[in-house]
Parts: structure tokens; C-alpha cells; sequence
């Protein structure tokens, strides 16, 4: 494997370059109208123009990235997380085309992209379940009965879906009916398939899940956990690893669920294994991620295993070199995702352009990110700017050092995250582990957040005095750089 293509944008595509060049392989990025000037098409190899904005004619059409591939002669692709990472028929039309796709393969991803055939797979390995229907329920009178024989609350979702939507908590048998039709509304419109299944809801829940490992030659391990429990609109805030609640023992359970539910689809790759935790420490599978996700750093500091190069050689055909006992976890890793939002706004998306924008640095810190000073948010994709990660010899470290980081990363122009990251890691909840999914709803209001914002907007505007003369030199001195970009620009 001499060369492969990034289907993504942003901080992923660069996160895998980055190993990809370690590992001697040349790269070639994609990109879109709005994504002429990003870092990953200047840090590439070579670069291909595959369309206008709007990810469906761009980032979503896959027979412009197979040709992309054909043009540079790239031999694979990785997905990276989102767009076309998990689509099933993409993973076939890069196996049809005779290229390799750095990721398992497309009957694994069809089996474990709907949460019904999910949970049928798991089951023979006697995985532990949410109580809750084993099918699609459409008939309302049907589900009502079955949402009775569970017992309420009760939780709507979306069998081809997530992301919270067509999900709905429903606490009593009154409100069935309109809920039921609402989740399925939503589950149509957000995945063109209405079907949805019933669970009972888990009160005061801890999202956990696994990464696990598996070659094409039957070896399947997993890397520790992570807890993803700090949460908006059902969407992870903040990650960590390990977990602060579980014992040894739940650590060592969990594994092995998350190994065996890898097993019963002969999973190759890097893939997620998630499961919900109750207040008595009783986990559920919940689905299974069949990517790399955006939380792996967390994971990769903790482990010492540079994911993205296991998937490269696993896609390669190489055996993974290392066994389950090798494994330790050392140390206490945390990542906020940086978002241009408005945590007191409900955490709308926010656009403009970045007039500053200063990365923290230090002991123990690592940002991956696909933007610098003077580049716009586009509103065509994810909000996420970056993906501050804190590490240290134990949790509290960890806690302090992005206590610190978050201090140091400034940015002017939109409105961000880091100012509900640093509360959320000075909160007592947090920093004591009894925290769950509803953190955001018991704990956050918008005032908690005015007066931060009124200091932090002082020391930005200082700081941009200062910046002023050295970044126009700065500016002048990169684009007198030579550029890949300049160099190796294609359409298809």
C-alpha cells in the first residue's frame, strides 16, 4: 500500500495523514468548494476537487471519490468518521472497484448499521440487553402493549439510526400514541426507514464504550474503555479514559462482551462497541460503531497504540502484534470537543470567521484540528473546530492540565465550547465520576457561563494587540511556502 485516499475534511483527514507519513505512504486528499484553502489539501500529497460545497455533491458522492482514486492511483481509502465512514454500499463500491477500504467490511457494516440486527447478533453470545423488542414495531395498538409489558418510562428509537434522533422517552401509556408517530416522523425523514424499536429508558445513565481491534486472521482484542457520558442533544461534549465508575472487574466483563459482539459479524478494523450503565452499575449493549471514532485519541494516549496505523496494517493483511495481556492502561486521558456553538444558546451551531485563534501547548496536551487564524467555519459541515485532549498520570492531572489548556486556547470571532468544557471539569459531579448523560440538563444554565465570557473576551482583545504585527508577518511568510495544494490540484 503505497498510497491512499482521505475521504474526509477537517482535523480527521489530517489525523490520518499524519500516520500515513510516518509509515512512508503518500496521501491524497478530497475536497470541496469550501475547502479550496483547508490545512488536509495543503498537507497532501496530491489533492482532487470533487465539488461544490454541500456534502451530497462532494464529500457524499461516492463515485467522484472512487474516480479521485483512479486519477492519483491511489490503492485505498479511509472513511475517517462521518460521511461515508459507516454506508455499507460505498464499503461494496470500493471492494467492486478493486480498492481497499481501510475499515471492516460492508456485511459487517450493513449487520451493525441497524440496531435491530445488531442486537440479534450480540444476543447468541448472550450479550446483555435492555429489556425492550427484539423487531421494528409499526402497529400502534401492537407497540402499546409491548411498551406496557416492559413497563414505562419507556424509550422510541430508530433502528437505522442515531444521534438522538427518532428517540423519544415516554413516561406514561397517555402520552404513547403521539410520541410513537413523532419518533417514527423523525426516523423517516433523518434515515429513509420509519422503523423503530422500544426499550425500557435507563434513568441516570452512564454511556460506556469499548474500542476494540480485529484482524483478518481471527485475532480480536479490545483497548479499555471510555466514558462518554457528558452529553448535549443526545451527542458527546466530553470523553474519557478510562472510565472513573467501573471496577476491574465490570472493566475485564465488558471487554469481553465487546470482543465477542466484534466476533459475531468477523469484524476487521477499528470499531466501537458502546453500552449504557445504570445507577447500579449494570450495562447494556447499545450498538456498535464500525469506525474509527472522534474520541480515539483518548484511547491512543491511554494505550500507547497508534489507532490509525493498526487499521492501515490491518487493512494491509498484517496480524495485530500485540496480545490482550500486553495491554495496560497508563495513565488518565480527557478530550473536549470544540465546537463553534453557543452553549447558552442551547448549543446552536455558530459561523464566522476565526480572528484569533492561539492553540495551547505544554506538558500533556495534544489538539487535533483542521483550522488556523483567519479561516472561516463553513455552515456546510460539523461545527467542530478541534479536539483539545488532556493526559496525565492519573485523572486529577488530567482534569488540571485541561483546566489550564482551555485557559490558554484563544479564540476570537465565534462563540465556543471551551467555556462549558472548563465548567463541566470544575464541576463537583464531574470531578467526583457521578456524573451521567443528564449532566448538562441537571447542572448547566447559561449564567454559569456570562462572567467567564466577560473575562475571556478581555484577555482575547489584549492578546490580539499583541498578535497583530507578528501574525501579518506570519501570514506572508506561510503562503511564500510552496503548497501541495499549488502543486498537485485535480478535478473529477
Amino acid at each position: 500500500m503505497q498510497k491512499i485516499l482521505i475521504a474526509n475534511r477537517g482535523e480527521i483527514a489530517l489525523r490520518v495523514m499524519r500516520s500515513a507519513r510516518e509509515m512512508g505512504i503518500k496521501t491524497v486528499a478530497v475536497y470541496s468548494a469550501a475547502d479550496r484553502g483547508a490545512l488536509h489539501v495543503r498537507y497532501a500529497d496530491e489533492a482532487v476537487f470533487i465539488g461544490e460545497a454541500p456534502s451530497n455533491q462532494s464529500y457524499l458522492v461516492i463515485d467522484k471519490i472512487i474516480e479521485a482514486c483512479r486519477i492519483t492511483g491511489a490503492e485505498a481509502i479511509h472513511p475517517g468518521y462521518g460521511f461515508l465512514s459507516e454506508n455499507a454500499a460505498f464499503a461494496r463500491k470500493v471492494r467492486d472497484a478493486g480498492l481497499i477500504l481501510i475499515g471492516p467490511s460492508p456485511e459487517a457494516m450493513e449487520i451493525m448499521g441497524n440496531k435491530l440486527s445488531a442486537k440479534a447478533a450480540a444476543v447468541q453470545y448472550n450479550i446483555p440487553m435492555v429489556p425492550g423488542t427484539d423487531e421494528a414495531v409499526t402497529d400502534i395498538g401492537e407497540a402499546r402493549r409491548r411498551a406496557i409489558e416492559v413497563g414505562f418510562p419507556i424509550l422510541i428509537k430508530a433502528a437505522a439510526g442515531g444521534g438522538g434522533k427518532g428517540m423519544r422517552i415516554v413516561e406514561t401509556a397517555t402520552d404513547f400514541e403521539e410520541q410513537m408517530h413523532l419518533a417514527v416522523s423523525e426516523a423517516a425523514v433523518a434515515f429513509g426507514d420509519g422503523s423503530v424499536f422500544i426499550e425500557r429508558y435507563v434513568s441516570s445513565p452512564k454511556h460506556i464504550e469499548i474500542q476494540v481491534l480485529g484482524d483478518m486472521h481471527g485475532n480480536i482484542l479490545h483497548l479499555f474503555e471510555r466514558d462518554c457520558s457528558v452529553q448535549r442533544r443526545h451527542q458527546k461534549v466530553v470523553e474519557e479514559a478510562p472510565s472513573a465508575t467501573l471496577t476491574p472487574g465490570i472493566r475485564e466483563a465488558m471487554g469481553k462482551c465487546a470482543v465477542e459482539v466484534a466476533r459475531s459479524v468477523n469484524y476487521t478494523g477499528a470499531g466501537t462497541v458502546e453500552f449504557i450503565m445504570d445507577d447500579q452499575l449494570n450495562f447494556y449493549f447499545l450498538e456498535m460503531n464500525t469506525r474509527l471514532q472522534v474520541e480515539h485519541p483518548v484511547t491512543e494516549l491511554i494505550s500507547g497504540i497508534d489507532l490509525v496505523k493498526e487499521q492501515i496494517k490491518i487493512a494491509r493483511g498484517e496480524a495485530i502484534q500485540f496480545k490482550q495481556e500486553d495491554l495496560k492502561i497508563n495513565g488518565h486521558a480527557i478530550e473536549l470537543r470544540v465546537y463553534a456553538e453557543e452553549p447558552a444558546n442551547n448549543f446552536l451551531p455558530d459561523i464566522g470567521t476565526l480572528q484569533t485563534y492561539v492553540t495551547p501547548k505544554g506538558p500533556g496536551i495534544r489538539v487535533d484540528d483542521g483550522f488556523e487564524q483567519g479561516m472561516e467555519i463553513p455552515i456546510y459541515y460539523d461545527p467542530m473546530i478541534a479536539k483539545l485532549v488532556a493526559y496525565g498520570k492519573d485523572r486529577q492531572e488530567a482534569i488540571e492540565r485541561m483546566v489550564r489548556a482551555i485557559d490558554e486556547y484563544i479564540i476570537t470571532g465565534i462563540t465556543t465550547t471551551l467555556a462549558f468544557g472548563k465548567f463541566v471539569m470544575q464541576h463537583e459531579a464531574f470531578k467526583s465520576g457521578k456524573f451521567d448523560t443528564h449532566f448538562v440538563k441537571k447542572y448547566f444554565t447559561p449564567e454559569v457561563l456570562q462572567q467567564d465570557d466577560a473575562n475571556e473576551a478581555k484577555i482575547a482583545a489584549l492578546l490580539m494587540q499583541q498578535l497583530l504585527s507578528a501574525a501579518k508577518t506570519n501570514v506572508g511568510d506561510q503562503f511564500a511556502r510552496p503548497s501541495n495544494w499549488v502543486r498537485n490540484r485535480r478535478e473529477v
